[in-house]
């Protein structure tokens, strides 16, 4: 069983090689893994370390704290003042208006009550000053600057008037309108959020898989221990001759792309003509430990390939890749080119959703991205054999509090609000596990080490990796608002590969800005230009073309043209490759 720490420079596997020429660097690198011992044990998320160095760090610059201290307590004298003109009952703007974003004040009683309006900008100063003076610690390096920024914000967030109810003028209103009903209503659900453990964002018995979600007919027509293959039953009578292949990411489930009927992209591809083929994976248990990339890569990626080739006869496949099946698509683009070379290569273009292959700026999530975070997550994994779900939801969710954790806490045991009825948070709460040998190569390989964009560094499957090796033409998606995989940094894949590209900017998030159902009137637009190796974002953006509608479109209009002439559609099943479940499968159901 590998270990998911490396062997450091200067150590074998039995521990430090000492000699008397090397006692300098040796004693060096011990007292780096003595400190790195303590780290881990103590702090091995780096919660408390970065506000430590930045506290550290304005000491040390008494010049700076001075300036910061003038500017705080300019600050604070007009607050004075806007206190004592409210408590006057004289008119007075508020000196501190929260963000557009921040939904916690918009009740009227925030501003118009005094005594709530005071209560309001004296948090706000407080946490603006905070969030603004660790964002410009002197002589500390921006990403420890956003890690300090990101954990004290967590305990600011959690510290809002608004999550208590005696600080909270919503709450107390509506206890005295429904005459305690509010209070008794939130225990209530504050007691199933106990039992469910975790803040619920919708009610899970309001959708069922299988019956008002992923509904859209098909059959599993092949299962290995890593997936089930579905085929979707054609909806037109005739199919364009070449299938379409889609890679779901393994980190949930994939009926994000098949929600309610209306927004289900199966159905829309269906509809346009095309043969689909899609992955579900399997939900791995601490049997599947030892289940590494390569086996993701090989008989998931691959296998799926294969069967829809077999299936149809198609000499090639069109290949679609979300999030991490995008990254698991973009290794296998390269692989296969290195492996089949570039005429026998089976995918004939290619499409990423929301990707990365460049993870030198990988979002929020960087805050959980250093050695001794994942020794901590690495050492946890070993112990169980898998990551927990409910730990990686866990993570994103963090990275959005106010409105994915707090809000709900608010809503549901303060305001006695019962969780809305949503397709997409029911998918969001319905998480699965990631094997321990796959996940910790991932996290170092990729997001510790970023070794994906460098040539022939990186080896799976037998075959180095060069992603300039890709001539298959390639559409590629982001989202405007994309926190989990920015859309400045999936661009990076057109700075990579050699074939023809097109790029497309949506609008909305990580889920909305995919899930972008064609409706009328649009409630969406996006951006598209083609790309160039030369490209940064910003050029791109310059010269892109802004659209209002869904994306969806637009890359039928690209894919279309490419997947062959239309043929008589195709059975769901037939006798290679018969119907062993009714889609969406059995693996989607495993817990």
């Amino acid at each position: 069983m590998s270990d998911c720490r490396e062997v450091r420079d200067g150590m074998d596997g039995n521990g430090p090689v000492i000699g008397p020429r090397s006692a300098g660097p040796e004693f060096q690198k011990n007292f780096k893994r003595l400190r790195e011992g303590v780290t881990n044990a103590i702090d091995p998320l780096g919660m408390s370390a970065p506000i430590m160095h930045a506290q550290l760090a304005w000491l040390a610059h008494p010049q700076e704290l001075a300036e910061r201290v003038m500017c705080l307590s300019s600050d604070l004298w007009r607050l004075q003042l806007h206190t004592l003109n409210r408590s006057m009952g004289l008119p007075s703007v508020d000196p501190i208006a929260p963000h557009e974003d921040d939904n916690r004040f918009v009740d009227p009683v925030w501003t118009e009550a005094p005594t709530w309006d005071l209560v309001k900008e004296w948090y706000l100063a407080f946490t603006r000053h905070t969030q603004d003076m660790l964002y410009d610690t002197p002589a500390l390096s921006s990403k420890e600057r956003r890690r300090a920024a990101f954990w004290w914000r967590q305990w600011l967030n959690a510290m809002a008037p608004t999550n208590f109810l005696l600080t909270n003028p919503v709450a107390l209103r509506t206890a005295f309108e429904t005459r305690g009903d509010s209070l008794k209503r939130g225990f209530q659900i504050f007691l199933d959020d106990m039992k469910a453990r975790d803040v619920r964002m919708t009610d899970p018995t309001d959708f069922t898989v299988g019956e008002n979600l992923a509904t859209t007919p098909g059959a599993v027509v092949f299962r290995n221990r890593l997936l089930e293959i579905i085929h979707y039953a054609p909806s037109q009578p005739r199919v364009h001759a070449e299938p379409v292949v889609i890679i779901t990411p393994w980190i949930n489930k994939f009926y994000v792309l098949d929600l309610v009927p209306k927004k289900s992209m199966i159905r829309f591809l269906l509809d346009q003509g095309l043969d689909v083929f899609i992955t579900s994976w399997k939900n791995p248990d601490a049997s599947m430990r030892d289940v590494g990339f390569d086996d993701y890569l090989l008989e998931g990626v691959d296998t799926l390939v294969r069967v829809a080739r077999e299936f149809t006869g198609a000499e090639k496949v069109h290949a679609v890749g979300y999030c991490i099946g995008g990254t698991a698509l973009a290794m296998y683009m390269a692989w296969g080119n290195r492996r089949y070379g570039e005429e026998a290569m089976p995918v004939a273009d290619w499409t990423l959703f929301t990707t990365l292959v460049d993870f030198h700026k990988p979002g929020d999530i960087e805050v959980f991205i250093d050695e001794s975070s994942i020794n901590y997550l690495c050492d946890k994994m070993q112990r169980t054999g898998y990551l927990d779900g409910g730990d990686m939801a866990a993570s994103f969710r963090l990275l959005r509090s106010n409105s994915l954790i707090w809000n709900y806490v608010v809503s549901g045991w303060l305001y006695g609000e019962a969780p809305s009825s949503f397709d997409v948070l029911f998918w969001n709460m319905d998480t699965t596990r990631l094997p321990y040998t796959m996940h910790a190569w991932y996290l170092r390989e990729l997001y510790l080490h970023n070794r994906l964009i460098q040539q022939n560094v990186l080896q799976v499957a037998g075959e180095s990796l060069d992603l300039s090796s890709i001539r298959q033409p390639l559409y590629a998606v982001s989202a405007e608002d994309d926190h989990i995989a920015p859309w400045r940094q999936t661009f990076a894949v057109n700075n990579h590969v050699v074939g023809n590209k097109r790029f497309v900017l949506s609008s909305s998030g990580h889920i909305f800005g995919i899930v972008n159902p064609v409706v009328d009137p649009p409630k969406r637009s996006y951006w598209v230009a083609d790309a160039q190796r030369s490209d940064t974002a910003d050029t791109w953006l310059r010269r892109a073309q802004e659209h209002q509608g869904s994306w969806w479109e637009d890359w039928m209009q690209w894919l279309k043209p490419r997947v062959g002439a239309e043929v008589d559609a195709r059975p769901v099943a037939n006798e290679r490759f018969t119907a062993l479940s009714p889609a969406p499968g059995t693996y989607v159901m495993e817990r």
